[in-house]
């Protein structure tokens, strides 16, 4: 029985030992609510996603199909036949539109295939953003979806931010990176395209333009895109000025190759975020890798740093714009946690001295299963780097409640049993074996209300689950084990079972 008792001691001691330690050297993850910082909302505009996706089709097909985009999600295609596309777009549906005998077909891209894509966009853009912020070195963040499904919006939550204009424009910045074909240009001015194209441009072409305000014609499909690069880094133009390096995927290679070969003397436009940033004629097929100039001005170091850092880190699928700004003080956070804490230490000192009162001796008992389920919370929180948020403040309150709740119902247990005329030692071993099944449904409920409080919550919901769900855990192994260790202790010191305060 002693040695029993000594190696549950010994468990107790190490598990004590282990929370402390892990929260005095890795600390709690303050939230936003709590240590202050930049709450961002965006908006996915997942249009630009389907576009590529259109866009892409229209370059698989053959080099004497014509086709056309008319829509963000559909184009217009002539001189082929309905078997080739069956074969080459098979996520698209196509209807027969001849005119003038000519075969015409108007391609739609699937609904269930638009809205993968448009999901499949927002989460890109979340993890392009999560690296970005990653390697900006910006810690405790909150990425998630926010709103409707069909909204397509994302918060970012960014506690202790100290440049938040440096962390809107590395969002922000789309690096939406397109390589197309120049039909004219450049252009002086917006009235000499219309000069020499009449009042609007034939329906495959777009104007752009660089950083001197000169506009070329360009093909209105892309070649290229940034979802092809395979890598990107430092590098330098003819002239020794700063540029980008890139390396493109074998898919990438391929169907830049062919468009280099088939194009030879015409000038190909690198377009960045809908901004011409070089021209150069195709002397040679290009493959697998290439140069970004900076234009006439060139790049400047640090210009060229936050391009390869953008690039590397993955182009957005979609460009988007913010909905949202809201910038959290840390003298409103210093006020949260003041709060947070006086109401946690009242509920504290309100069940102490209830639980003394009430159950004397074993009130000690109670305490101290409480405050180590506290410790053990919080070193569990510091491992798992959660984030505590004020309604994370809320849920270790509430777990202080269930535990004491366990407690009371072992204890009320314990006294009938000891009117039933038990002994101690029988009435402790009977009360924790009948009330052990009962903590078992009521802990598992609680665990599944809050997993799905966390799955399906929002950043404050999730810091309440996250306490929650901790809590619940470590207070079955203070609550059963720990309280009857020190039940069992008890006992042991006094004589022949000794008696009980209860």
């Amino acid at each position: 029985m002693k040695r029993r008792i000594r190696v549950r001691f010994l468990v107790i001691a190490c598990v004590t030992a282990l929370s402390l330690g892990l929260f005095a050297t890795r600390g709690i993850n303050l939230g936003l609510d709590l240590k202050g910082g930049v709450q961002l909302g965006l908006q996915v505009v997942t249009d630009d996603a389907v576009r590529g996706v259109t866009d892409r089709a229209i370059q698989s097909l053959e080099a004497n199909a014509q086709a056309v985009r008319n829509g963000v999600d559909q184009f217009t295609v002539t001189n082929t036949d309905s078997a080739v596309l069956s074969e080459r777009l098979r996520d698209w549906d196509a209807s027969p539109a001849t005119t003038d005998g000519v075969p015409t077909y108007r391609m739609h891209l699937k609904p269930s295939i638009e809205l993968q894509i448009r999901n499949d966009a927002v989460v890109d853009t979340m993890h392009v953003i999560q690296n970005r912020l990653d390697k900006l070195g910006v810690g405790e963040m909150t990425i998630q979806r926010s709103g409707k499904l069909d909204a397509y919006q994302i918060l970012v939550q960014l506690p202790g931010a100290r440049d938040p204009e440096q962390v809107k424009r590395l969002i922000h910045t789309t690096a939406v990176l397109e390589f197309k074909l120049v039909d004219f240009g450049p252009f002086p001015s917006v009235e000499t395209v219309t000069q020499n194209y009449g009042s609007s441009l034939p329906a495959h072409m777009e104007l752009v333009s660089d950083a001197e305000h000169r506009y070329y014609v360009v093909e209105r499909s892309q070649s290229i895109s940034g979802s092809d690069l395979k890598d990107a880094f430092r590098s330098h133009d003819d002239t020794g000025r700063p540029a980008v390096g890139f390396a493109l995927t074998p898919d990438g290679s391929r169907r830049f190759g062919h468009l280099t070969e088939e194009h030879i003397g015409k000038l190909l436009a690198v377009i960045l975020d809908g901004h011409v940033q070089s021209v150069a004629e195709i002397e040679n097929p290009i493959t697998d890798s290439g140069i970004i100039k900076g234009g006439s001005g060139g790049f400047t170091s640090k210009q060229v740093d936050d391009l390869v850092l953008v690039l590397k880190s993955g182009a957005l699928p979609a460009s988007s714009h913010y909905i949202q700004e809201e910038v959290v003080g840390p003298s409103l956070g210093a006020d949260s946690i003041r709060s947070g804490m006086r109401a946690a230490c009242v509920a504290i000192v309100a069940v102490i001295a209830f639980m003394l009162f009430y159950y004397r001796w074993s009130g000690v008992n109670a305490v101290t299963a409480m405050l180590l389920n506290i410790a053990i919370l919080m070193g569990a929180m510091a491992y798992f780097r959660a984030v505590l948020t004020l309604p994370g403040i809320a849920g270790v309150i509430l777990t202080i409640g269930v535990g004491i709740d366990s407690n009371v119902l072992i204890f009320e247990r314990m006294r009938e049993e000891l009117r039933e005329g038990l002994s101690p030692a029988s009435a402790v071993a009977t009360s924790f074996g009948r009330v052990f099944i009962t903590l078992v449904d009521t802990h598992l409920a609680a665990l599944i209300s809050a997993t799905f409080l966390f799955a399906f919550g929002t950043g404050a919901i999730k810091g309440f689950a996250v306490t929650l769900l901790t809590g619940l855990v470590s207070n079955m192994f203070t609550s059963v084990f720990v309280s009857r260790t020190l039940f069992d202790w008890t006992l042991v010191r006094h004589s022949r079972g000794g008696t009980l305060s209860i």
